[in-house]
């Protein structure tokens, strides 16, 4: 893994958690098979293989494997299939502000979700426009979004409201957003996550592949 950089992984594609701290959108799913029997030496219940599946089928081995996706699984190309990088959507770091996108690509030919990470220096202020709603999380920093507060908490006690998360309109987001960092010192940094087919100027993924995806 690598600070910054990302993986798009499909349905049905084995997978795990990183050892660093991740940022996932993701689409309408709460279900997993863990397919490894061993972690670290421990012995993983069978339950956890197939909790979501048709309980006449939880000994059904042909069953259990045909929920993957074989052929995207052992992808010769598989690093060049799924891996993102961060690719700025402009040159602005001059003019105090940095927009990234995170997340691009498609999933089966649909683009499903859609992320860009938001950095504006400290003291600066910049309007962003976008093509539709989408929800915010502020990671670093504190300043303002139009003429609501933002800040990432350091602390959260049991019953506190934060004000780190904001959902944006569909119409506030085409009409502009003004972000202003009200910090000396820290850069404001915040995640803005978009639903299906609202950004097709996004970068696409350049596979490299055999694989469909």
């Amino acid at each position: 893994m690598k600070p910054g950089a990302g993986w798009l992984i499909h349905p049905c594609i084995l997978h795990a958690p990183g050892s660093l701290c991740t940022y996932e959108p993701q689409w309408g799913s709460d279900v997993f098979g863990m397919y490894q029997s061993l972690v670290e030496g421990r012995e993983v219940p069978w339950a956890l293989l197939v909790k979501d599946m048709p309980k006449e089928k939880h000994h059904d081995l042909d069953f259990i494997v045909e929920q993957l996706d074989w052929e995207a699984n052992v992808d010769p190309h598989f690093k060049e299939n799924h891996y993102l990088e961060p690719i700025a959507a402009a040159d602005t770091k001059k003019d105090g502000y940095v927009d990234k996108w995170i997340v691009y690509g498609k999933v089966y030919g649909e683009q499903l979700f859609t992320a860009k990470e938001l950095t504006v220096d400290p003291g600066k202020k910049v309007t962003i426009k976008d093509n539709g709603a989408y929800g915010l999380i502020t990671v670093a920093g504190e300043g303002k979004m139009n003429k609501l507060r933002l800040n990432c908490p350091k602390l959260i006690r049991f019953h506190d409201l934060t004000e780190d998360e904001v959902f944006c309109t569909e119409g506030a987001a085409k009409a502009g957003v003004t972000f202003e960092n009200t910090s000396a010192t820290e850069p404001l940094v915040m995640l803005r996550y978009f639903g299906p087919e609202v950004n097709p100027d996004a970068p696409p993924l350049k596979y490299k592949g055999d694989v469909k995806l």
